[in-house]
């Protein structure tokens, strides 16, 4: 590795010597806190949808197989074109209007998803969504950034996880109690939804209101990138974040799975998921903190806890199932908190809009693939299903051990 490579590298691990300015630093803080209140709501609307789109679609004549190529695909898209919107800010430094855009579809094609009167209409909807999502986030998660560098990587992206991560359970329970009352109304749940998707975009305002320059939040500016090639330790790392990705089954085939095997009543899967979201927002706050402290070497047991989800998910009774998807969760949180911290301090500032596009694009894509796969294997044998995913999650391992080795040189 280069020296000036490792010695960027090597600040993933090791405390700044420098401290962070205490009112640069409260500014940072306010800016997580606002950008996670705006993605509370955010996963209030499009979780909130997602808790139930596996039934739906269901409902609405499609098989496990569709439902399963559905989502991936969609995560495709959600994760693939990142590729895209990430080089793309970096490249015109329009952060803030990629990010507005991205979210103003998300939060409009969710409440129509009460007027798809076909699988099909529903699917595109659901895929629309998800590019929504692949258009702001590497664009905010690099105006993220710029505020961790003043508050810590982990406790940044674990508090803004753990906001993100409340509101994807209050999502799924407002949609729970409106099936329960309404009586399997999903035509209303999805309609109710507009209401916190029209909150986050207020919010969202007032964030691009407030902090029209992130940037500055980080000491001295956004720090100049160390070159054009993203160092080798990156695509270790990706590949390890890919397996991960493509051994983790989407929630709406676990969903499936509960409602045809009937492990848990129809009414009580979106609490589940709702139970899920908690567990992956309060492990984010927990885990960020230590991320900090102890850096890479956390993932390697967070990994193996939360890969051993599927055989408790497929083959166990509600019991067994709900302890299953308490490890989804806390895998999903990790996923989406811990993994992306350790991004942000592999590149200089001016291009971790790339990097966190190229590295949740290729993320995206192994979740295509390991959705498909799980797709195909669970009409053949759940055990099958179960292997595939486990092996996949625990593969992962050394090439984490390999990257934290990397970094620590």
């Amino acid at each position: 590795m280069h020296p000036k490579a490792r010695n960027l590298l090597r600040q993933t691990t090791a405390p700044s010597d420098v401290g962070p300015q205490p009112k640069r630093a409260a500014a940072a803080l306010r800016f997580v806190l606002l950008v996670g209140v705006m993605s509370f709501f955010a996963d209030f609307t499009y979780e909130g949808s997602r808790s139930i789109v596996g039934q739906y679609l269901g409902l609405l004549g499609a098989g496990a197989l569709a439902i399963s190529m559905v989502t991936g695909a969609g995560e495709l898209l959600g994760y693939g074109l990142r590729l895209f919107s990430g080089p793309g800010a970096d490249r015109t430094g329009r952060y803030w209007p990629i990010t507005i855009g991205g979210y103003i579809l998300q939060m409009s094609v969710v409440p129509l998803l009460a007027l798809a009167g076909s699988w099909e209409v529903a699917a595109l909807l659901i895929i629309l969504e998800r590019i929504g999502k692949a258009i702001r986030n590497p664009p905010r998660d690099a105006m993220l950034s710029h505020a961790a560098e003043q508050i810590g990587y982990g406790w940044a992206f674990g508090l803004h996880e753990a906001l993100d991560q409340f509101g994807a359970t209050f999502g799924p329970l407002l949609v729970a109690l409106v099936l329960v009352l309404r009586h399997g109304d999903y035509k209303l749940a999805f309609a109710l939804l507009a209401i916190p998707g029209a909150i986050e975009l207020c919010v969202l305002a007032t964030a691009r209101l407030s902090y029209p320059h992130p940037a500055d939040l980080e000491a001295g500016g956004a720090k100049l990138a160390t070159g054009e090639q993203m160092p080798r330790v990156f695509w270790i790392y990706l590949a390890a974040a890919a397996l991960v990705g493509a051994g983790f089954a989407d929630f709406p085939l676990i969903a499936y799975h509960f409602e045809r095997a009937k492990v848990v009543s129809t009414d009580a899967i979106p609490v589940f998921y709702a139970i899920a979201m908690f567990i992956g927002g309060a492990g984010s706050l927990i885990f960020g903190r230590l991320f900090d402290r102890y850096g890479m070497r956390l993932l390697i047991p967070l990994t193996i806890f939360s890969g051993v989800y599927a055989p408790l998910v497929f083959l166990g009774g509600f019991g067994t199932g709900l302890i299953g998807i308490l490890l989804w969760g806390l895998g999903s949180g990790v996923q989406e908190s811990i993994i992306p911290a350790v991004v942000g301090r592999m590149v200089g500032g001016d291009r971790r809009a790339s990097a966190y596009g190229i590295f949740t694009g290729g993320y995206g894509i192994a979740w295509f693939l390991g959705s498909t796969a799980i797709g195909l294997l669970f009409d053949v044998s759940l055990p099958l299903v179960i292997t595939f995913s486990v092996a996949a999650e625990f593969t992962a391992l050394p090439l984490f051990v390999m990257t934290q080795r990397r970094l620590a040189d």
